[in-house]
């Protein structure tokens, strides 16, 4: 298939920026061994209008976080009628947004972790007791597991409120379910083999995320092929409430009797040596760049 020119769309100024750089040097290299006519784009550097005095004809989108993430590219990508990768503007704006995205589930009957909405006034004391030690505290519109906090002890939950709020002024304490946690890589219309994911580390932060090598990736994931499909389903499930196209990848966590629930979308899944869909797509017999090439081929506008 001939792309034509493609900018693969990668940095920007989020957070996750650094991330951001080795996914898109990963994707950008794949997808020149097979043969497109891709070239590097970075909006921090450079104004989106010169995508079109370049004359390029779709974008791989693979920045993370906000501004990339959040539905804002996409809008103005489609401004431009320029057909990108994954998710349109709703779906990726509820998808980046935490809380948003699980009052969509809850709304759709998808089950998720018990969690509360904290402010400043917050009674903590009393959100620790209902929610139960651990708990999480993230901020809503961040990835990468940036700003959280796992609280173990009683009277954590204000500190770790202050530390997600340096992130975002929306703040969510969730309950903590220990039956392991997982997630599924969505491409196109199918689920790819779960992983399930053991941190060496207290959890699954962004050192255990992308920079340690003692993270252990289950594949296969350890689980039933019933309980397998029905987390697959459940993750297909969750993609489709939130309207995400293309690819992505949903978090799930189990709770000590087995049961799976929804906790986080990702519509522009990490692609660095560390990332999950790229491991998953390889456990189901798909390489690195037939993964890149088929995502690329399911760009679109509007």
């Amino acid at each position: 298939m001939d792309f034509g020119k493609v900018a693969v769309m990668y940095g920007g100024d989020s957070a996750e920026r650094e991330v951001s750089l080795k996914s898109g040097a990963a994707v950008l290299a794949a997808l020149q061994r097979a043969g497109v006519d891709a070239q590097a784009f970075d909006p921090a550097t450079r104004p989106l209008a010169d995508l079109r005095a370049e004359s390029f004809a779709r974008v791989f989108v693979i920045l993370h976080g906000r501004g990339g993430e959040d539905g804002k590219l996409q809008g103005a990508l489609e401004l431009m009628q320029l057909p990108y990768t994954g998710s349109g503007v709703l779906a990726s704006a509820l998808a980046m947004d935490k809380w948003r995205s699980k009052l969509v589930w809850q709304a759709a009957g998808l089950p998720i972790p018990e969690y509360a909405v904290i402010d400043a006034n917050t009674d903590f004391a009393a959100a620790e007791a209902r929610l139960g030690l651990p708990l999480f505290v993230k901020p809503a519109n961040e990835g990468s597991s940036i700003g959280i906090t796992k609280v173990k002890q009683a009277g954590g939950l204000r500190a770790a409120y202050a530390e997600a709020a340096k992130y975002d002024s929306i703040v969510l304490a969730e309950r903590f379910l220990g039956g392991g946690e997982y997630t599924v890589g969505i491409v196109g219309d199918r689920a790819l083999p779960a992983i399930r994911i053991e941190p060496a580390t207290e959890f699954y932060d962004y050192d255990a995320k992308y920079l340690r090598d003692d993270t252990q990736y289950r594949i296969p994931a350890g689980l039933s092929a019933a309980d397998e499909a029905a987390m697959q389903a459940l993750a297909l499930s969750a993609f489709d409430v939130l309207g995400c196209r293309g690819w992505g990848r949903i978090d799930v966590m189990r709770d000590a009797a087995g049961k799976a629930y929804v906790l986080e979308a990702n519509t522009a899944p990490g692609m660095t040596d560390h990332s999950l869909v790229p491991m998953a797509a390889r456990a189901a017999g798909i390489s690195f760049e037939q993964l890149v090439v088929e995502v690329l081929g399911m760009a679109r506008c509007g």
